[in-house]
């Protein structure tokens, strides 16, 4: 059965003593990795830099397990990074990944979660830790990875971390120099994730803002989308600089009705420079299929033609469901979701939304 119950996270429910959890956290011996994007992939990677480490690895595409056991890479994303598949038990069955594991990191497209996810046992899922280093919302649900496992499966807040920060798979699999931020309240945890974690080209940091950085790192993604739109659009840097600063207080905003949280810093790298990159670099494909929206394409072949998910895509309606629930104002994101889902003129929306830009 799919899980389709839609609760608020609230950090007050706690179903752990904090000695329980402290064991748990020592008996961490098995990590397991959900998804086999190209994420999924450079995360893995990661992973595999300690060399007495060995991991199970849910892959659901059986032509992904068979090029990564014949060739050592995955044949469909991120082909440049090697995979030592001496030290990945490689499966196809996800309950047989969790049940085998104390820890998951779970990385599968935000549209996908639910679908792989949600018949899995509450009973199995409570007693694992779980790290999220997906970015986006889970549709049927409009939930953050986070609320999700915590609505859903009754997992318990402090055992769960998000992996954030501005870090394409592809630079990460070149081994260039990237940070990673570990959120969350259990900073015993997000300890030994950042351990995992860092290695020669990975440095990591700790927040304990874990909703917080989930919402920015949904935002961004359909604000990357905006910027791809304005570019395809033939609109320049100048114009785009204003598009992306305004983008930032609207992304603000919004996270601090989301997800209060006085300590939080808008301009940390985790989140600023998550936006940044995204926005940006010639790596992220929610720019990608935001330029090509722009020049023309329609929403199924830019999906077509990329060939990868781009969360903004199905971020934008969640978001834009829950602006109309807080009737909250969001121009930005209004003007996405017109263009992508009303069928709106983008040239028409984008240059009302610019030129009433401050």
């Amino acid at each position: 059965m799919i899980c389709r119950q839609k609760k608020r996270c609230t950090f007050a429910t706690c179903f752990l003593s904090d000695t329980r959890l402290s064991d748990m956290v020592k008996d961490i011996k098995m990590i397991g990795l959900l998804g086999s994007g190209s994420w999924a992939t450079a995360i893995v990677k990661i992973l595999l830099e300690d060399k007495d480490r060995v991991i199970n690895w849910w892959v659901r595409e059986p032509e992904v397990i068979d090029g990564l056991l014949s060739d050592r890479h995955n044949p469909l994303y991120l082909r440049e990074a090697f995979i030592d598949t001496d030290r990945v038990h490689l499966s196809s069955d996800i309950r047989d990944v969790v049940e085998s594991s104390s820890e998951v990191y779970v990385v599968i497209p935000s549209a996908f979660v639910n679908k792989s996810m949600g018949a899995l046992p509450p009973e199995l899922m409570q007693s694992k830790y779980f790290i999220s280093a997906t970015k986006g919302i889970i549709p049927e649900t409009n939930q953050v990875v986070t609320e999700y496992l915590h609505g859903c499966f009754g997992i318990d807040h402090r055992q769960m971390a998000v992996c954030i920060g501005p870090t394409h798979a592809e630079e990460t699999a070149q081994e260039r120099l990237s940070y990673l931020k570990i959120a969350s309240p259990n900073e015993a945890f997000a300890s030994k994730v950042r351990m995992q974690m860092k290695c020669k080209y990975v440095k990591t940091g700790y927040s304990n803002d874990m909703l917080g950085l989930e919402y920015s790192a949904v935002l961004k993604n359909i604000y990357a989308i905006a910027v791809g739109m304005a570019h395809g659009l033939g609109y320049g840097d100048n114009l785009i600089a204003v598009l992306v600063t305004n983008a930032i207080r609207e992304g603000s905003n919004v996270c601090s009705r989301l997800a209060p949280n006085v300590e939080r810093e808008p301009y940390a790298t985790s989140i600023l420079g998550d936006m940044l990159v995204t926005c940006y670099s010639q790596h992220s494909r929610n720019r990608t299929f935001g330029a090509m929206i722009g020049r023309g394409y329609r929403v199924k072949d830019a999906q077509l033609e990329m060939n990868m998910v781009a969360e903004g895509y199905y971020a934008v309606a969640c978001i834009e469901k829950t602006r109309r629930e807080i009737q909250m104002d969001m121009p930005i994101v209004e003007t996405v979701y017109k263009i992508l889902y009303e069928k709106g003129n983008c040239r028409r929306l984008m240059r009302h939304l610019l030129e009433n830009m401050e």
